[in-house]
Parts: C-alpha cells; structure tokens; sequence
C-alpha cells in the first residue's frame, strides 16, 4: 500500500537524523529559557529544518522567539508545534526540549514524503506556553489559519492518547500598602502582605463551594524586604482553572472577589493584571486521535489505564485554543519517570537519556505517520 511504504520512508527519515534530534534535546535542556526569552531555542530548534529545505521565517509574525518553517505545497496542511520555554527555577521539568525535537523530527519525516502525500510540512515554534500564551498571540496574528491538521506530542510519566486539560487563567496580583517601622511606628503602616493572607484564606474557604474539578493556585513572589518594615508592596501569581472556557468565566469573578477582600480588610490597593488571554479547554480531532493510537501502539507504545499516572492529560495548555480553531490533537507520551512528575526536579532529570530519547523518536514517527494517514483520507 502507498501509504505504509510512506510511513516507513518517513521513518527512515526520522532515523537518520537520530544523532540531531537527541543532540538538539540535549542541547536545549542544558540551557533552558523562560517564557518570552527563549532567543537560543528559538534559533537552534529550526536550524535542522533549514538544513533540509525548509523555508524559514524568524521572529514569525512580530514574536522574537517564535518561527514558523515549511516544506511542499501539497493541498493537505500539517502542522506540527514546536514548544522549547522552561519553567522558572526548574529548567525542562515538562520536557519541552523533547516535544521540540519530536516535532522536528516529525516535520522531517513528513517532508521525505510530501510530494507523495500531496501535504504541505509546517513547523511552528510557539513561545510562552509555560503561563503567556504564545500560541494564542499567534493565533490572533493570523497563525495556524487554514492548516488541516495540527499535531505535538507532549513527555509524561506514561502514555495517554488524549488531551483534557483544564480551562485557565494567569493573574498577576500586587497590593500596594503603606511601609512604617513594625516596632516603633506600627499603626502608620497598611500591610501589603497581609492583604494576601487574607486572600489565601477567603480562596481555601472558597473551595467549599467550588466544582470537585476547579482548580486555584498560585504563588506569592513577593511579600516585604526587611522584617522590621511593614511590607508596603506584595505581588504574585494565581491561576484559575476549570473545565471550560464557560465554566472559567462563572468562577473566575468569585476568586477575584476574595483578592478584593484582602484589600478591603488591609486598607491596601489592589491590581490584577492578566498575564495572557485564557487557555482553552481541548478539543481533540477523532479520526486524527484514532490514527496516532493505531501508530503508537505499532510503535510497541502501550497506554495507560486511567488513574493516578495518567493525570498529566488535564494539564492546562494553550494548544487548546488551536484546537478551537483547527483539527488537532495532542497525546503525552511516556518517559518512564515514575514516581516522579511533571513539573518535578527529578522528572526534569528523566528528559534525557535512553527512555527519554525513545520517547523523542517514537513520538516524531507517530506524529509523521498520523500526518500521512490524514493525507491519505483527505
């Protein structure tokens, strides 16, 4: 048959770069970057696609650290997205290194084919999905318009063919106070520190009464300089999560009213600044999803039983706003970390090595080969 004497040319393909591929995951593991300052990632992840022919556009659509890369003119679109930020203070601790390369190496694997295939190989490389929502930016500057498929793969502790991340929203939340002496002169101070406390205990009240599956937390990243001075300024994160974009909107307004609480009862004022427009409940593509499972599984992938381990398809991402818009789909697949996690210092430590670089390749030829099934129906 025409489409698996593809599937194994796009394989091959992959195999041959093997050495580039895991060089390329290394390479961005060691030196992981933030949301908004991934420039090193942002050149080294094309440069293989480059060097096969792609047509390359930098600093895609006005975003420094975002590119996009094709390949053929074939009427089918595939797209495959390309991650690579890190998280603050934890490096790759969600293996975007290896969901670059896999992506990477799929585009190459399909380009092998394109002409046959009648597709047209597109790489997007997609910033800030760790809070700031790259994706979104460039959706709403015209990306991913048209394309028929758009596919990554994301590292977890085991296989899990489906994407049901939660809805969310990222806040930035500051109090502004009144500094003064805490010993000398107490009462001309408004603690801005406080004003959180308060907050934190009106959101774990509020819990009482929230859906089993919201979620709402966050991080105070800073909260006074000196202990002999009432904190003047306090600020932090939070994130509010459920399980649609409907859903967040309801929920949303009541744990705002608990940040308005801790400045009603400090006296402090109060901003609340959003980090990105909200990331978007997942809506897979059937057939797309029913043909990376067939793959995987001749890949010798196996899939987890739903439970404790299989958790990480909840995860928020903003590949959900993409597949709002375009056919989509986004498995985990296994690194074989357990016990350890996602976001996690030691699952970080299991983005390399043997299981982690068979997860790479396997992850690039089932995406390539579900790139070739949706040509082949099309």
């Amino acid at each position: 048959m025409a489409a698996e004497r593809m599937k194994q040319a796009a394989r091959a393909a992959v195999e041959q770069r093997t050495h580039q591929l895991i060089g390329l995951s290394q390479q961005l593991h060691a030196d992981p970057e933030t949301a908004w300052e991934e420039h090193r990632a942002a050149a080294a992840v094309p440069e293989l696609l480059d060097r096969a022919g792609f047509d390359v556009t930098s600093a895609y659509l006005g975003l420094d650290t975002a590119f996009h890369a094709r390949f053929g003119s074939g009427p089918v679109r595939i797209a495959l997205c390309a991650e690579y930020d890190a998280l603050p203070g934890l490096g790759h601790a969600c293996g975007h290194n290896l969901i670059a390369a896999s992506s990477v190496g799929a585009a190459l694997g399909l380009a092998a084919v394109a002409d046959e295939a009648g597709l047209t190989v597109e790489v997007y490389g997609t910033p800030a999905e760790e809070g700031g929502g790259g994706k979104i930016e460039l959706l709403e500057r015209g990306a991913f318009a048209g394309v028929d498929l758009a596919m990554m793969v994301h590292p977890a502790p085991v296989d899990v063919a489906e994407a049901r991340p939660f809805a969310v929203s990222h806040s930035k939340v500051s109090y502004t106070g009144k500094s003064a002496h805490a010993a000398a002169y107490p009462e001309a101070g408004v603690n801005a520190a406080d004003a959180f406390t308060v907050a934190q205990v009106a959101i774990g009240l509020l819990r009482q009464q929230l859906p089993a599956s919201a979620r709402v937390h966050g991080v105070v990243t800073h909260a006074g300089d000196a202990p002999n001075a009432i904190p003047e300024h306090a600020s932090g994160r939070w994130y509010v999560r459920a399980e649609t974009l409907a859903e967040l909107a309801e929920l949303e307004p009541r744990v705002m009213r608990a940040f308005e609480a801790g400045a009603l009862a400090t006296g402090c004022e109060l901003a609340i600044e959003p980090e990105s427009k909200p990331y978007a409940e997942f809506r897979a593509d059937e057939a797309a999803l029913a043909h990376y499972r067939a793959n995987a599984t001749a890949l010798g992938r196996e899939f987890a039983p739903p439970g404790q381990a299989a958790r990480m398809n909840r995860a928020s991402t903003d590949m959900g706003n993409v597949s709002q818009v375009v056919p989509a789909i986004h498995p985990y697949i296994g690194i074989g970390s357990l016990p350890a996690t996602n976001h996690q210092r030691e699952f970080a430590a299991h983005c390399v090595g043997g299981r982690a670089e068979r997860a790479l390749l396997d992850g690039a030829v089932a995406l390539a080969w579900t790139g070739v099934d949706r040509g082949a129906v099309s």
